[in-house]
Order: structure tokens, then sequence, then C-alpha cells
């Protein structure tokens, strides 16, 4: 069980420090996730820390495919609208 780093990450080392485990280091273009590191805080922490203080939706996803930070739940902004303006792009 591993946590991963999407497309969507802008490397603004938040999560850095915060990782128990030391799981996240620094990439190209964007943060990776040691897989053999990150437990998903699991034992140290309720949620994973990285999630937690991500200000990007759609920048971490779970071992599923599922977002830890689904779109809309940073900014508020429904889905819907983001399509309407043209500033929604499937999962990245």
């Amino acid at each position: 069980m591993a946590l991963q780093i999407t497309e969507s990450c802008v490397n603004c080392w938040a999560c850095v420090d915060v990782c128990p485990n030391e799981a996240i280091y620094q990439d190209t273009p964007h943060f990776l996730v040691d897989d053999s590191k990150c437990t998903e805080c699991l034992g140290d922490h309720s949620v994973p820390q990285c999630a937690a203080i991500c200000p990007i939706e759609m920048a971490i996803v779970d071992e599923l495919g599922a977002f830890l930070n689904p779109p809309g739940s940073l900014t508020g902004i429904p889905i819907e609208k983001l399509k309407q303006f043209g500033l929604w792009k499937e999962a990245a």
C-alpha cells in the first residue's frame, strides 16, 4: 500500500516535511513517493499527512487511484462549473 503523486503536483514542498516515513522525494517533473517507505501514515496519523497539507486538488491518489483531495474539495468549485468554463480536465 502506497500513495502516489500525480502530474498535478506543483513541487511546493508542503508534503515533504510532514511525511513520517520520509517517503516523498524530489524528482522531475514532480515529487514522487517511495513505495517501499509509504505506509499511508497508518500507525502514525489518522489521515495521510501529505494529502492533509497538499494545496492542490487531484495531486495525491491512493492505491486504488482515488484522489485524496478530489476536484472541488479545496476550492469548493463544482465540477460542472469547471467544465462549463473549460477548466476541467480528466484525472492527471
